[in-house]
This record gives structure tokens, sequence and C-alpha cells, in this order.
């Protein structure tokens, strides 16, 4: 944040502004770190009023994402398991507390609140730090938000479309005895299908977390090479956290990564090439 400022403040000083100073500013054209927070609290308020608004017009909707989204992967014909011609269980839900059915209605709406409106929220936080930057790093970061976004999405919906339905199969018919039934807690369901579904979205965010690692220079795709052995151990590690304990499950999360951190060698390649030339030139 204050590295922001300082650069907000400090590149209008390449050259003199003659004109009257504007209301906020100084005379060399600089804004204050004061308004530069005001700007930020802006910013902030834009992006949560627009996440706000996406939640109150799914409201609308509500009944079709409690019926598809929601309830969607509890069902024997939920599309995935048609598509995969799997021959899945229908499993029992039940309310055991007195708020469960209220707080899954309302978290429900709230995640896709969320996940529809994120888009506008990381838009409000590029319009603030848009004008610190040069015009190189202006399409760079251009491009990692989208990438951030891109790959959030995907990840969401792996985790709704792959995870979610195999994970919840397995415990359906996972039994230490004949006498013990599977009925599922609603709001338990509830925070496993949300976890699933953004637990992927994080994950799914590692090609842009190496672009910036590659973009400061403290992860070279090299690097990413020689421990590329330590990746795949990792991955399944993470694999084995997000999904039940069943050798399928992990599989299907791991693949996704191991593919993701492949193209994130390429994304570090990238980076680090154009960092050279950059520091070439300037050195030149």
């Amino acid at each position: 944040m204050k590295a922001i400022t300082k650069r907000l403040a400090r590149r209008p000083r390449l050259k003199k502004v003659e004109a009257e100073p504007v209301d906020g500013m100084t005379e060399l054209g600089e804004m204050p770190f004061l308004d530069h927070l005001e700007e930020f609290r802006w910013a902030l308020i834009k992006g949560f009023a627009a996440i706000v608004l996406v939640t109150i017009a799914c409201s609308f909707f509500s009944n079709w994402i409690i019926e598809v989204l929601l309830l969607g992967p509890a069902k024997p014909d939920f599309f995935v398991y048609t598509a995969l011609g799997i021959e899945a269980d229908v499993l029992v839900l039940q309310n055991r507390t007195i708020t469960g059915q209220f707080f899954a209605h309302i978290g429900t709406i709230l995640a896709v609140g969320a996940v529809l409106g994120s888009p506008m929220f990381v838009y409000f936080m590029w319009r603030f730090i848009e004008p610190g930057l040069y015009p190189s790093e202006k399409q760079g970061l251009r491009f990692a938000a989208v990438f951030a976004t891109f790959f959030f999405m995907l990840g969401i919906a792996f985790g709704y479309m792959v995870v979610t339905p195999f994970a919840l199969q397995f415990f359906a018919n996972y039994q230490i005895a004949d006498q013990i039934i599977n009925e599922f807690d609603i709001t338990k369901y509830f925070s496993m299908v949300t976890f699933w579904a953004f637990g992927a979205g994080i994950l799914f965010e590692l090609p842009v977390v190496v672009y910036f690692l590659s973009k400061i220079g403290l992860l070279t795709p090299t690097v990413m090479r020689k421990h590329r052995k330590y990746a795949v151990i990792i991955t399944l590690v993470l694999g084995a956290f997000f999904t039940p304990p069943d050798p399928i499950s992990q599989i299907l999360v791991a693949i996704p990564l191991l593919m993701l951190y492949q193209l994130s060698i390429g994304v570090s390649g990238a980076v680090t090439k154009k960092r050279q030339q950059e520091l070439e030139e300037a050195l030149a």
C-alpha cells in the first residue's frame, strides 16, 4: 500500500505542472498521502458495493440457486453424473439445528454473489492502482488481473463440478457398520460444498502467484524445474487435503495441479526473459 502511494506521488514529478493546482493536488501534481487513502477507501467501497448489488440480484433467483446449484450434487440426476455415466446415490439431507436451513440459504446466496461479483471488485482495485504504473506495467498488471480472475473461476468450476460430486458420493457410500445410516446435516453439506469449490479456486491461482514471484525475481523456471519432484509430492498432499481419502479423487485434483505447475514454469520463463531484457536495456 505504501509502495503504491509513493509511486503515485512520485511519478508526476517528472514533468512540472504549470497550470493552477487542482483541489487535493500540490503544485507539482502530487496527491497527498491522506488523499491516496481516501481514493483507496472509495475503491474498496465501490468493490464491495458491486458484490452487494450482485448478491441482491442473486437473491431474486434464490430458488434456482438452491435447487440447482446447492442441492444439484446431492441428486442422482446431476449433470456431472449423467455425463460420466455414474450411478449416483441420493443424499439424504436433514436440518438438525433451528437456524440450519436459514444460514444454508443465506450462505449460498452470499457465496454465489461473491463469486460473480469478484471481477468487479478486481476492476475497482485496478482503477486505483493504474495511475501509479508505467505503460509497460499497466499492460502486465492488466493481464495478471484477468489471468487471476479466469483461473479463480476455473478453479471454482472444477471444485464444484468435479471434486464435489466425487467427494459426496464417496462419503455417501462409506459405512463402518450396516446399522449406521448416512444422513447429512444441511449446514455441514453447505460448508463442505463451499470448501471444495473455493479451495479449488484458491489452488488454481498457482500461475498467478508464480507470475508475481517471477516478476520480482524470487522465482525462476530453472528453480521450478529443479524442484519438480517436490511439487509432485505437494500436489498429492493438497489433493488429499481437499478431497476424501480415496485415490481417485486425489488423482483428479493432483492432475490439474501438476498441469498448472507445468504452465507456471512457462509463465515464469516468459516473465524472467522479459525481466532480463528490461534489465539489459536499462544497463545499456
